[in-house]
């Protein structure tokens, strides 16, 4: 059953934590799409009733979606809403991706670097706070994808039995809270909605999203199963596809993820 996906609903299941947040750094993770944007949203209601605020980082890559009339039409919104947009430039162009094996592998790893530059310049690690938009379809996707690797190819363990970094890196996403090593917190808030849901609030509300569709999505499995789950009208539920995890995929328990150190989950796993 698909979780009921308004304010009120979303702001009882993360009320413990969002009455914590008044002393802390928090980072939102800003792509443009539609997941981040409404989870922008709830996040400035979220802040004027619990009495946090937040700064908002995206970076604008791959190149050819984040144009310079895409990045004014999507952050004149978000002015309008007292919220400013910290637009990441790279140095890299959408041709080193292009040239790759894999486009979104590359492409991940660049989008890396800007998250690697903010926590660089955290003093106290301890108050970060880093909010990301994860939806319930990512992690059914990911149940396929390891599902996938484990029976017809074996490759989600290594020749040594451990997980492989693609295991750990997306396994790690079913958890809506992880508090790392050295004391800051992942947050990811969407994760018991799916993204038709929160298209059609989007829709609603009249939040602009990036217009210009990604041309590496292909490449990306999550997305071409989402169109499945939109023609089937398939609905999930958050608390069985985790304990389908638990239960058969063999997820591991959260401390598997937050005693990794911060330098290695930053680069490889987040």
């Amino acid at each position: 059953m698909v979780a009921n996906l308004n304010y009120s609903n979303w702001k009882i299941e993360y009320e413990y934590i969002l009455k914590g947040l008044q002393e802390k750094k928090i980072l939102m993770l800003f792509s443009g799409g539609k997941d981040s944007s409404f989870l922008l949203e709830y996040l400035i209601r979220a802040g004027r009733e619990f009495g946090f605020s937040f700064e908002t980082h995206a970076g604008a890559f791959p190149v050819h979606r984040y144009t310079e009339t895409e990045k004014k039409r999507i952050g004149s919104y978000w002015e309008g809403r007292a919220i400013e947009i910290v637009w990441h430039e790279f140095s890299e162009d959408d041709e080193k991706i292009r040239r790759s094996e894999n486009p979104c592998l590359s492409c991940q790893k660049i989008r890396k670097k800007v998250l690697q530059k903010i926590v660089a310049g955290e003093e106290d690690l301890t108050r970060l706070v880093m909010v990301v938009s994860y939806s319930l379809w990512d992690i059914v996707s990911y149940s396929i994808e390891h599902i996938l690797d484990d029976i017809f190819t074996n490759s989600a363990k290594t020749e040594g039995g451990e997980m492989s970094r693609r295991f750990l890196e997306t396994s790690q996403r079913f958890y809506p809270i992880l508090k790392l090593k050295e004391g800051y917190t992942l947050f990811r808030p969407l994760l018991r909605y799916d993204s038709k849901t929160i298209l059609k609030r989007i829709q609603k509300i009249g939040i602009p999203i990036l217009s210009i569709p990604c041309e590496f999505k292909g490449h990306r499995p999550k997305r071409v199963l989402e169109k499945y789950y939109e023609r089937m009208s398939l609905d999930f539920d958050y608390d069985k596809v985790f304990r389908f995890a638990k239960e058969c995929l063999k997820l591991p328990d959260s401390s598997k993820y937050t005693s990794i150190e911060k330098d290695k989950y930053l680069t490889d796993i987040f």
